[in-house]
């Protein structure tokens, strides 16, 4: 694997060999010889690594995602994110891994293609798609001769600890935005990464495409080895096994906004998690009105009246980017500033939707900020002018005027994520320097006299996970125990995310089987859409091209780091995070585990990262 070191400080440029089977694989290697786990998260020393798998440019799909690997200034230890679709046009750049390393002057465009590296410096604006329109603009050339894509930070980077990377793909000769190819790396903060430690604004990948091994582009032996595997062709093991994605016909839609509203009704956490206190027939009610109003008006659209579907920007058949009126929905960033927050309105979470996205903000993690920040007013642990909004939300889900509520709900979110970028209140400030475990804690000493008449903590209402003294990170939108046990990488789907329950020791290895299945396709550059038919095959692809697949002995290394780092996961701190556990045990009839005190919670906890150590270890 050819690896480019990037000074921005000195703008000096070092190429390497290394021997890694793929960019998940050299980061750890490179984290490893620089003993970053000694450094704070945003130190200049600290290489942010991008990088694509070993199958792009041939005959597979699905199989061109950008990697990042960064150590998060949200958990404090190592985190993956991924940006689909962006391999297509870096695998021209002329290496298949990029570490970026010291600290510009300014903020810093950085232009890769063909192995030669350039630098600019950028006005990093209020808008992350206006930078990449300002890019264009500036560097037509560059683009139209490479054919390139922009991969940049919004204005949240550099004054937020969960700024995300953004990139749009571009018809490279009009310039224009190509419809459902915006994409974000954004868990755990890769956009403060790369701004704040290193003031890098934008990356611009480009260059003559070709594959990295002459075997992916050989359909031949690409069919043969599925007929062997799976007894089917490539294409139609493919089709069978995206179906969720592209469009599923027994339920009349698709991709993960289509499917998951009909899929998991009742289990939809709403109200920052409060809906897990709801009994179900409640629940159901809720899930009614949320299909109505939040789910029908986007089928109706993308299904019913039009097929308004694309790709991420690599040519792949799965089609499941579903493109609203020119915006495109995904389940997870639509329920952020949706449900999750108090919204049952489609269209009213478009607009929030498109300000995270503009300003470069995690779309998940800012649906927990401001269900977080909500829920505090609610509760009178603060005001609504302490958190820069108008009026006091309508938090309680009992009772809830869905059309008008909603409207309110959304308004107020736009007015404190903007707040939250700007650091319009001391508290914003607050929450946007430290996040909200930190934060947190800073509250309930500010306002211990809040915190005594109420009878409610700060962190008690946020769901997270914790690692070490200060990170943490925020659950992906499943009431799914997985989703906050004591994983190494948590925030994306390294764990067992499906909402059921089981005793700890049988938890940890479903999840943690689950966890480097997801980190062999992260390492491969392998959309997540398409595990169903690369998980089976994935190491015959890997012998097809002549390289040797990765052992879990890759997991290992994240876990060592975050021992090293101070970051490993930590007993949970909020209640409700506990709440999330004990209530859908309680949900599916698990009768040997009631939760009746924290001695309980604590001992399934531990339980469980004993068990994960155990086979951590092992491997």
């Amino acid at each position: 694997m050819i690896l480019l070191e990037i000074d921005v400080e000195k703008r000096e440029v070092a190429k390497r060999e290394i021997s890694a089977t793929g960019p998940v694989d050299a980061a750890l290697q490179l984290h490893r010889e620089r003993e970053t786990w000694r450094l704070d998260p945003l130190s200049p020393q600290i290489p942010v690594v991008f990088g694509l798998g070993p199958f792009v440019g041939g005959r597979l799909y699905g199989v061109h995602r950008l990697i990042f690997v960064f150590k998060s200034p949200q958990s404090g230890t190592l985190h993956v994110s991924a940006l689909g679709g962006a391999a297509y046009k870096a695998m021209g750049m002329g290496a298949q891994a990029v570490a970026i390393v010291g600290k510009a002057e300014r903020p810093t465009a950085v232009f890769i293609a063909g192995g030669q590296v350039s630098f600019t410096e950028v006005e990093v604006g209020k808008d992350a798609y206006s930078l990449i329109r300002r890019l264009y603009e500036s560097n037509r050339e560059f683009f139209v001769a490479n054919d390139a894509r922009a991969l940049v930070v919004g204005p949240a980077a550099y004054t937020t600890y969960n700024g995300a990377i953004v990139s749009v793909d571009i018809e490279a000769k009009s310039g224009e935005f190509k419809l459902g190819s915006e994409d974000f790396a954004a868990r755990g903060g890769p956009g403060t990464a790369l701004a704040q430690g290193h003031n890098v604004a934008a990356v611009v990948v480009g260059g003559p495409r070709r594959p990295l091994h002459e075997k992916v582009a050989d359909a031949e032996a690409i069919n043969q080895l599925f007929k062997q595997k799976m007894g089917k062709s490539y294409v139609e093991v493919l089709n069978e096994k995206t179906v969720k994605y592209r469009y599923d016909p027994k339920i009349g839609t698709g991709g993960t906004f289509g499917v998951n509203y009909p899929h998991y009704r009742d289990l939809l956490p709403l109200f920052g998690y409060k809906s897990i206190y709801m009994p179900r027939e409640e629940r159901i009610k809720h899930a009614d009105i949320v299909l109505e109003l939040f789910w029908r008006p986007f089928q109706r659209e993308v299904f019913e009246k039009g097929k308004s579907w694309y790709n991420c920007g690599e040519p792949c058949p799965v089609v499941c980017k579903k493109v609203w009126r020119g915006k495109k929905v995904d389940y997870e960033s639509f329920h952020a500033v949706g449900p999750f927050i108090g919204n049952y309105i489609f269209e009213e979470a478009v607009p929030p939707v498109d300000k995270i996205d503009r300003l470069g903000l995690d779309a998940i993690e800012m649906g927990h900020v401001v269900a977080w920040l909500f829920d505090a007013v609610h509760h009178g642990l603060l005001k609504p002018e302490e958190v820069g909004i108008g009026e006091r939300p309508a938090f309680d889900p009992l009772q809830f005027r869905p059309k008008e509520d909603s409207r309110l709900n959304a308004k107020l979110a736009a007015e404190l994520i903007d707040g939250l970028v700007e650091h319009a209140t001391e508290v914003l400030a607050l929450v946007a320097k430290l996040g909200i475990r930190r934060a947190a804690r800073e509250l309930e000493r500010r306002y211990k006299d809040r915190v005594r008449e109420t009878g409610v903590k700060f962190r008690d209402l946020a769901v997270y996970a914790a690692f070490g003294t200060e990170g943490y990170m925020t659950p992906n939108f499943y009431w799914a125990p997985g989703l906050v046990a004591p994983m190494y990488i948590l925030g994306r789907y390294w764990s067992n995310y499906n909402p059921t329950f089981m005793p700890p020791e049988d938890f940890a290895k479903s999840s943690y089987e689950r966890a480097v299945a997801e980190l062999y396709i992260d390492n491969a550059g392998i959309c997540r859409f398409h595990r169903g038919w690369a998980e089976p095959v994935l190491s015959d692809l890997y012998k097809l091209i002549g390289l040797t697949p990765p052992s879990p002995a890759l997991y290992r290394e994240f876990a060592y780091y975050a021992k090293l780092a101070g970051a490993e996961p930590m007993p949970w701190e909020s209640k409700r995070a506990r709440d999330l556990v004990s209530t859908l045990a309680k949900e599916l009839g698990a009768k040997d585990w009631q939760f009746t005190d924290f001695d309980d919670y604590y001992e399934w906890w531990t339980r469980f990262k004993e068990q994960l150590d155990r086979l951590v270890l092992s491997t």
